[in-house]
């Protein structure tokens, strides 16, 4: 048996596994049959995680698809969440996660142990110092798409849709108006265009790929909806990188002001940088859903 524990943040959900219980198992083919939501737990990834240390630890990240992947954000805040609540953590402690893309450090902003859904944990994430230049993608139909590369850890492209897609409302991010945008182009659904561009010849490690529109008319724009094609899972509810590369196309190349709300499916999460040269924060709940042993 596998003791499993299962959480989420907003929407986009993990496994935590021990290195030591999966021992013995092919890790990609293991994440495979767990992951599936039809005949396993169901998840979009599994971190393998190990103690290091009283407050410390290093995981190791699959995509619900078996491929090793740097770091997820989401996956690294859930497992400060389990951390915190396993040694009890009270508000303003924190945790260092060494994930492939490094290490991460991860401030408890608000340690909620009970709650209806489970206990739930907001946490301020280290996401590091983020690179990035502008790029244009030529579609199989010759589309040419106007994007940035963004290196938050993992590779993304981020396409910042033009301002006649703009949302000139009050900036709230609960609008149903907001949840309802279509980041369609050219009549080419997002969730079509982000898989072309993530498995596209100019990224031979695929990539994630976000589609953005800001919101208000406000400038600086501090608030945006985005849109997320996972690499290595597809069309998710959220993605703490993608989050992170969404803001960064925005704040380094469209001038967006900081903090940013960014609002994806799944909720909302903000963004933090104070300067090209700082590492980036990242904000956002984590919310333990369950525990569990899986054959």
């Amino acid at each position: 048996m596998i003791p499993f524990i299962k959480a989420h943040a907003c929407g986009n959900d993990f496994l935590i596994i021990s290195e030591e219980a999966a021992q013995g198992f092919d890790k990609s083919q293991l994440t495979q049959r767990l992951c599936d939501r039809y005949t396993g737990v169901g998840a979009d990834g599994i971190e393998y995680f190990t103690w290091t240390g009283d407050t410390s630890s290093s995981v190791q990240l699959y995509n619900a698809d078996g491929s090793l992947a740097e770091i997820s954000g989401n996956g690294t805040r859930c497992v400060a969440a389990w951390m915190a609540e396993d040694k009890g953590a009270r508000n303003g402690d924190q945790f260092s996660i060494q994930t492939g893309a490094g290490p991460r450090i991860c401030t408890i902003d608000d340690y909620r142990p009970s709650s209806d859904i489970g206990p739930t944990v907001m946490v301020t994430s280290d996401m590091g110092i983020p690179s990035w230049q502008e790029q244009t993608v030529e579609l199989a139909d010759g589309t040419q798409i106007d994007g940035v590369t963004v290196n938050v850890g993992n590779p993304h492209y981020v396409i910042v849709l033009g301002a006649s897609n703009m949302v000139p409302s009050n900036g709230d991010l609960t609008d149903p108006a907001v949840a309802n945008l279509d980041f369609s182009i050219n009549d080419r659904s997002w969730e079509e265009i982000g898989e072309e561009i993530c498995f596209h010849a100019d990224f031979p490690n695929q990539t994630n790929v976000e589609f953005v529109i800001p919101i208000g008319v406000v400038t600086p724009v501090s608030q945006i909806a985005i849109r997320i094609y996972e690499r290595g899972v597809g069309p998710t509810s959220s993605s703490g990188t993608g989050t992170c590369a969404a803001a960064t196309a925005m704040m380094g190349v469209y001038g967006g002001g900081t903090p940013m709300e960014v609002a994806a499916p799944g909720g909302v999460q903000s963004v933090t940088w104070a300067a090209d040269d700082k590492p980036l924060y990242l904000t956002g709940p984590a919310t333990l859903v369950s525990r569990g042993e899986a054959w």
